[in-house]
């Protein structure tokens, strides 16, 4: 299980009255836009390896060479024997490095979220497809900075086009999740996969507070599991998976410590859980 305090900054900008208008600033797009174009640029090489100590990261995992900007660094490549993809079809897998939550979204779409109320309909902005995860389960993947930011497609399947949602961008971090209902107000971007194994998945990804971009490789066509979907560049993002009524059993584990306000650590590739025959 894996948690961690929150800075004092943070507390301030969400727990108090002044922090709460120096927010309005700091989770503005432009404001990520303007970080993220100084990540990309060679300008910010110099903090790459302060980054890379701080956080432990062995870069002998990861193809390494030639780093030009601290997001060639982010958002670096992970040699595939370090994240081995499970490949039993029936296996459900997860699509990323992350903290993981379970939640089951009750009969009128609706799922509670760090003491936040989320409505299908609000999250996706289209009424059917709601109704297609009623009684479903939800899975949210929050991804921290030191996090390997590159995800998968959980199964093989033909996805739908993107669509993407604008917001704002706050922080993912618990301090954020427990002030705001910060998934429905940030940007994010869905697609809906037809899986060969799991029914109909939709994967959303959320941006949050400094990240340049979510960066979906793809538009609509088939893809294999296991192949890269996309990436997040600089900062700490999550990706929420709606799974249809029946179609996923997970140990109930998962469930246990998301009602503690525990989160669980998974790998990309690694099994979660079983098709339900």
């Amino acid at each position: 299980m894996a948690q961690k305090k929150e800075s004092l900054g943070l507390r301030f900008l969400y727990n108090t009255i002044v922090g709460r208008l120096f927010l309005k600033v700091a989770s503005a797009r432009w404001v990520s836009k303007v970080a993220g174009r100084y990540m990309d640029s060679r300008l910010s090489k110099g903090m790459i390896k302060k980054f890379v100590k701080k956080n432990g990261i062995d870069l002998n995992d990861f193809y390494s060479d030639g780093f030009k900007c601290f997001n060639d660094c982010f958002t670096r490549k992970i040699k595939e024997d370090k994240r081995p993809i499970e490949t039993d079809k029936n296996a459900f897998v997860s699509p990323c490095d992350a903290l993981l939550s379970a939640y089951r979204i009750d009969k009128d779409t609706r799922l509670n979220i760090k003491n936040s109320i989320y409505s299908l309909p609000d999250l996706f902005e289209n009424e059917d497809l709601a109704k297609k995860y009623e009684s479903g389960i939800c899975l949210v993947f929050r991804l921290c900075v030191t996090h390997y930011h590159r995800y998968i497609y959980l199964d093989n399947c033909e996805k739908g086009d993107n669509v993407f949602i604008k917001g704002k961008l706050h922080t993912v971090r618990p301090v954020a999740l427990e002030a705001l209902p910060v998934f429905k107000r940030n940007c994010r971007e869905y697609t809906v996969m037809h899986t060969e194994s799991f029914g109909d998945v939709t994967q959303m990804e959320v941006g949050a507070m400094l990240v340049g971009k979510i960066k979906n490789h793809h538009t609509d066509g088939a893809h294999s599991r296991g192949e890269e979907k996309g990436m997040f560049l600089y900062g700490g993002s999550t990706i929420i998976v709606f799974l249809e009524k029946d179609k996923v059993s997970l140990p109930e584990a998962y469930f246990e410590a998301t009602e503690k306000g525990e989160e669980t650590d998974v790998l990309m590739g690694q099994k979660l859980g079983d098709k339900i025959a």
